[in-house]
């Protein structure tokens, strides 16, 4: 919430001076003249580094969103005005970003301003999709049905991210463990017996050769791997800081074994599920294609869903240039058909991002399974490797003591 410096006169005559946070500049006037304030000057004070509010990824987290749909659709359905309705929204929100977007969106509501137009002040707070939904459910009056539409939407696609989080963070975790046990085998137990290997004049096999070789890199050239790293991660965001590398990017994650099917298919659902929810809503079919391609969150099917649009502009049907794409499984390209068929393409739609979501979830699911254990062999074999390949050295010593 912005801060805004003010000046002003008591009703004794004094000078007054000071800091005020508000929703805006007409806000914090409001609440000075409350307190019996001659107001002088109001002016936003300008955010230093320490006073910003620090923000990573979204600035209002998905489950703070889609209370707030949930509950904002109630109060509406339960027949209190809008501006009300905001008014316990705000005060009853826990996130900042959204109880400050609110405030002004409140302000501005009951100021006469539309309430899309209100919401499409703050695009970092309110996706687009959002707004353009609001905006068809006040046209066609039925702005609690395009509410919980939106917590539906959101309430799928959070459930959906969460699943193929949890799926990924097992393998990072483990990856990052066994890293880290490697790495300590190669620099602080592997030298002590590569020098005991040195005083003993002892043939190494192959294996304990190249182990002794990796661990005198490893200490010796530790200092390298930040700067690789350091490298590594400058030249992946020179990368996706280009169309090309972002394009190239979003196709490498279908293409990744294992993972990429999952991606696909999460990427299908939400675009599925977006055009349901958009087309639903009373959004013109052009232009809820069009804000899909811009939130299904992959640009290889942004480009699919922008040749759709331009073949529905032409005339033609959607399913065609989907097909010729070839991203798109046949049984989303067969669903597609019959709701062009039947006039019931969102609820086709619909039904294809169940499908997903489920075939998600399911997946997802066995993944798991098999993961864990798979894992957790592999870490177990680097390991041994490590331990096999210092201590057979170590039985050929005592052996030839023993002879």
């Amino acid at each position: 919430m912005p801060q805004y410096v003010y000046e002003a006169v008591t009703a004794g005559g004094r000078k007054a001076k000071g800091v005020l946070r508000a929703a805006s500049k007409t806000a914090a006037i409001q609440e000075l003249r409350g307190k019996g304030l001659i107001i002088r000057s109001v002016q936003e004070k300008k955010a230093g580094l320490l006073d910003r509010e620090i923000t990573i990824g979204r600035p209002v987290r998905l489950e703070h969103f889609v209370l707030f749909c949930r509950q904002f659709a109630t109060l509406i359905r339960s027949g209190i005005q809008i501006a009300h309705a905001l008014e316990i929204m705000t005060d009853q929100t826990t996130s900042k970003n959204l109880k400050a977007a609110l405030a002004d969106v409140t302000e501005k509501v009951m100021g006469g301003t539309p309430f899309s137009k209100a919401l499409g002040d703050h695009p970092r707070i309110f996706p687009e999709m959002f707004i353009n939904t609001i905006a068809a459910g006040e046209a066609g009056g039925n702005l609690d049905e395009a509410l919980s539409r939106m917590a539906d939407h959101y309430e799928k696609e959070h459930a959906t991210v969460q699943k193929i989080k949890s799926a990924m963070t097992y393998p990072i975790v483990v990856l990052l463990l066994a890293i880290a046990v490697v790495v300590f085998l190669l620099i602080r137990i592997v030298p002590t017996f590569a020098g005991m290997f040195e005083e003993q004049g002892a043939e190494l096999p192959l294996a304990t050769k190249v182990i002794v070789a990796a661990s005198r890199m490893a200490v010796g050239g530790w200092w390298a791997l930040p700067l690789m790293a350091a490298a590594i991660g400058i030249g992946l965001k020179l990368a996706l800081g280009t169309e090309a590398g972002r394009l190239a990017f979003d196709r490498l994650k279908f293409r990744m074994p294992v993972f990429g099917q999952i991606f696909r298919k999460a990427a299908i659902a939400r675009m599925c599920r977006t055009l349901t929810s958009l087309y639903g809503s009373g959004v013109p079919v052009l232009q809820a294609i069009d804000i899909t391609s811009r939130v299904v969150g992959n640009r290889v099917l942004a480009r699919a869903l922008l040749d759709a649009r331009t073949s529905l502009a032409e005339g033609k049907q959607i399913s065609e240039p989907l097909e010729a794409s070839g991203l798109f499984p046949r049984l989303v390209i067969s669903m597609l058909r019959v709701g062009e068929e039947t006039g019931q393409i969102d609820r086709m739609l619909l039904k294809a991002a169940e499908f997903y979501e489920s075939d998600v979830e399911q997946t997802v699911d066995r993944l798991k399974a098999v993961l864990e254990p798979f894992l957790l062999l592999i870490v177990a074999g680097v390991v041994g490797f490590i331990v096999i390949a210092v201590m057979s050295p170590m039985f050929a010593i005592y052996e030839s003591y023993l002879n």
